[in-house]
Order: structure tokens, then C-alpha cells, then sequence
């Protein structure tokens, strides 16, 4: 399956606008996921890496978002609770809660970190009830949807 929206880009704050205006199409959740992990890249990674973020559409209208690092080593952790006056840790937290499943794919020289989400278009059906997705698979191996090897999920 091919990606609907690929960009590469290096990571910097100006990219992350530049992310979250290519990706507004897709919705606020794709945008807010998308930059909190560009933004990850550059916090962990360092300013200035070569980034790839792709977005792939399966025909039941569930997203997946991945974001594509140079470095297999600086894994993402969710954080338990990050206080309020805290300055980060809210990253993953921010994937986390819209996100179907989400988790991390290795390989050697790079890392992809997924979520995949529903859009606000598909949140509701015909009848105006909003979808509820169950979030199976979350933080265990499993076999990665749409089509995609598996990792932590």
C-alpha cells in the first residue's frame, strides 16, 4: 500500500508547522500526533536530522502515521503522568490518547514510530453515533495493520 502524504524534511521547529499544515486534510489528531513526534525527533534525536513522515488511508478510514528517525537507539517512552508544571513527557501521551494502537518499528540505521487513528470524518456514521474503537493489541506484539510488520504495539 502507498502512502497518501510522505514528506521529508529535517527536523526543526519550522518543519513541525510545516507538517502540521501539509497534514491538516487529515485532521486535528493526525496533525497533533504527527508534530509531537517530529517534535520528539528533535528533542531526542537532535535538530536537524533527516525526518520522514508518511500517512497511509485503509478503506475502513483508519490512519496510520509514521515518523521515521535515523536513529534505532533513542526509543520513545511513555510517561505516567508528567506534572503540571512540568515542560515535557506530555509527547507520547498526546499519540497515545487518540490513537488506536501505536508503537515502534526498528531496523538498522532507523526507527519508525506509527499511531494509527481514526479521522474526525470518520467519527461518526450516517446515523450521527460516533464510533468507539477498541484499542486491541496496545503496548504487545501484534501483527501491525494495514499491512505493516509488526514492533511494540
Amino acid at each position: 500500500m502507498r502512502p497518501v502524504v510522505t514528506l521529508e524534511l529535517l527536523a526543526t521547529p519550522a518543519e513541525v508547522s510545516r507538517v502540521r499544515r501539509a497534514l491538516g486534510p487529515l485532521g486535528i489528531d493526525v496533525q497533533l500526533c504527527a508534530s509531537e513526534l517530529v517534535t520528539n525527533v528533535i528533542r531526542h534525536v537532535g535538530e536537524g536530522v533527516p525526518v520522514t513522515v508518511r500517512v497511509w488511508r485503509d478503506e475502513g478510514g483508519r490512519v496510520r502515521l509514521g515518523v521515521t528517525d535515523p536513529d534505532p537507539r533513542a526509543l520513545p517512552v511513555l510517561v505516567a503522568a508528567a506534572g503540571a508544571e512540568a515542560e515535557s513527557g506530555r509527547g507520547l501521551a498526546l499519540l497515545d490518547a487518540p490513537a488506536v494502537r501505536w508503537g515502534v518499528e526498528q531496523e538498522a540505521g532507523r526507527k519508525t514510530v506509527w499511531g494509527e487513528l481514526f479521522t474526525e470524518a470518520d467519527a461518526g456514521t450516517d446515523t450521527g453515533t460516533p464510533k468507539t474503537p477498541e484499542r486491541p493489541g496496545r503496548r504487545r506484539r501484534s501483527a501491525g495493520a494495514l499491512g505493516h510488520s509488526s514492533a511494540r504495539s
